[in-house]
């Protein structure tokens, strides 16, 4: 999943759109935002989270000052863990021609060390979408580590996987009855990408048309 891949693979697939969100962190998504831009493609950059319940989050941010604040955050609140690269591999960023230019130490698969209020309100702060992940999966979900979606949790929408619809969601939830909801294809191999996905009326590519888009679900 280099860059280069990720990118090729977006355009031939037709995709106008992709989110590049990494497990905890944001290191790899510079590159791609600049392939996309080559190739004519609107990268939003962004991260999944593992907040500390281990409920796996995405947080998409309008700019590149915006996701380095945000690394900064990450870097805070992920435990001090070193990798293992024999299990994990090894947590590279790379530029455009695959060079690697910087290697994470610490265990990215590792949740954080604060609340997913706290990162909502983090995220939110900072004019970002915050969006709780794959909400359908029997793990890393904020149903299966809560059970429920706490009252005072603010997000500007709820993910599903290719595995459940809206409707067999809202069927088995019926308070989520209304709720905005996107479709990713959590793509971690380059054959995933697109396998499913959120059709947006935007006006153009752009950060702010994105975030209507979004709101308009």
């Amino acid at each position: 999943m280099s860059p280069q891949n990720i990118i090729r693979t977006a355009k031939e697939k037709g995709l106008d759109i992709i989110a590049i969100t990494d497990h905890n962190s944001t290191r790899n998504v510079r590159t791609c935002m600049e392939l996309g831009k080559k190739k004519n493609l609107f990268v939003i950059g962004g991260c999944e989270v593992n907040t500390q319940e281990e409920v796996h989050c995405l947080a998409y941010f309008p700019d590149l000052e915006k996701l380095d604040e945000f690394q900064n955050f990450l870097d805070e609140h992920l435990p001090d863990i070193k990798n293992n690269p024999d299990i994990f591999g090894h947590q590279v960023a790379v530029d455009e021609d695959d060079n690697i230019i910087y290697e994470e130490e610490k265990a990215l698969i590792m949740a954080l060390d604060i609340d997913i209020e706290s990162v909502s309100e983090k995220v939110l702060s900072m004019g970002g979408i915050f969006i709780p992940a794959h909400i359908d999966r029997s793990k890393n979900s904020i149903f299966s580590q809560l059970g429920f979606i706490p009252f005072d949790l603010k997000y500007n929408a709820l993910e599903i996987s290719w595995r459940t619809t809206v409707e067999k969601l809202t069927e088995k939830y019926p308070k989520l009855t209304g709720k905005r909801f996107i479709l990713s294809s959590d793509a971690h191999y380059p054959e995933d990408i697109g396998k499913v996905h959120t059709k947006l009326k935007m006006e153009k590519t752009d950060w702010e048309s994105f975030v209507k888009a979004i709101h308009r679900l």
